[in-house]
């Protein structure tokens, strides 16, 4: 039976260890998954001689020197930048060649890796192949985990907080992290903060409150990213036009916004990652005139000088 045929004929619902286990005898050649944080999820039996293998398997997780060495040679950034499926080849300073390939939840968001050793047999085209549909059988098991469902906000969360504080540019831990995010987004970025009134809430009270408003403007753009950062909701946004005036698709609901007595800031347009502080302060920039102005609108866009 090809390799294709024999993966398609194992069981979902069974965990990812059991598939992991299955691919192997099929592949003849180890195999890890890891989530976006880089943790170990489940992996199989693997080769001795190779150091991040061996790290990994014992810690749970790369270390930093080892995530410098992957950061120059280029190997996050290729992992984060491919759509689905990677082929990473020998090089001299490199324990064998691998294949990637992104996990993604129901919302077809990535919320994981998994990656296969050449130790014991040479990939081919149709180890490729059959690599592909792994990817998608992992892929629809882990569809209704919570832990997976869940993880992309936390992990978004996480990310924000970094860029906002200013450490990623200069944590090379943090740059495949960003990619993650990127990628998933049309050419241009957008960035809009949401405030509701605070008063004389407590703090929890108003986290709360932040979650509920978050989670009922997901429901009507669920194509966004979400998070909460002091005292605010922040939202990355995507589109292919540089002038938001421009792009329908992004025009949010003003009475939505009314209705809840949200005020809403939008940046400008803006394309790596790592200007996410700068439009970020753009959009809260915007956010506070429009509100000091006291016209009756929500929603307050950046203008371009």
């Amino acid at each position: 039976m090809k390799k294709i045929e024999q993966l398609r004929a194992l069981e979902n619902g069974k965990g990812v260890q059991y598939l992991l286990d299955s691919a192997f005898r099929i592949f003849n050649n180890p195999m890890y998954m890891v989530d976006s944080y880089y943790h170990l999820i489940a992996a199989t039996e693997g080769p001795k001689d190779v150091y991040a293998w061996n790290e990994l398997m014992e810690t749970g997780t790369f270390s930093l020197e080892l995530r410098e060495i992957f950061a120059r040679e280029g190997i996050f950034e290729s992992i984060a930048n491919s759509k689905k499926l990677i082929h990473l080849e020998k090089k001299e300073n490199w324990e064998g060649a691998y294949l990637n390939g992104h996990i993604v939840n129901r919302e077809n968001i990535w919320v994981a890796g998994i990656t296969m050793h050449d130790s014991f047999s040479p990939f081919d085209e149709e180890t490729m192949g059959a690599f592909e549909v792994l990817i998608d059988k992992i892929s629809l098991e882990i569809r209704d985990y919570e832990f997976f469902i869940k993880h992309p906000v936390g992990f978004f969360e996480d990310t924000v907080n970094k860029l906002l504080d200013d450490t990623a540019e200069n944590t090379l831990v943090q740059h495949s992290q960003a990619q993650i995010i990127r990628h998933e987004f049309d050419n241009y970025l957008y960035i809009a903060v949401v405030d509701s009134p605070r008063h004389k809430m407590l703090d929890r009270v108003h986290q709360g409150r932040l979650a509920y408003f978050s989670s009922l403007i997901k429901t009507k753009f669920p194509s966004f990213r979400y998070a909460i950062y002091q005292g605010k909701i922040i939202i990355l946004m995507g589109s292919q036009l540089k002038k938001y005036s421009e792009e329908p698709l992004l025009g949010l609901d003003e009475s939505l916004f009314k209705m809840n007595n949200l005020s809403v800031g939008i940046s400008g347009s803006f394309q790596s990652i790592y200007d996410f502080a700068a439009y970020y302060r753009q959009a809260l920039r915007a956010l506070e005139e429009g509100q000091n102005r006291q016209g009756g609108q929500s929603i307050f866009v950046h203008e371009e000088s």
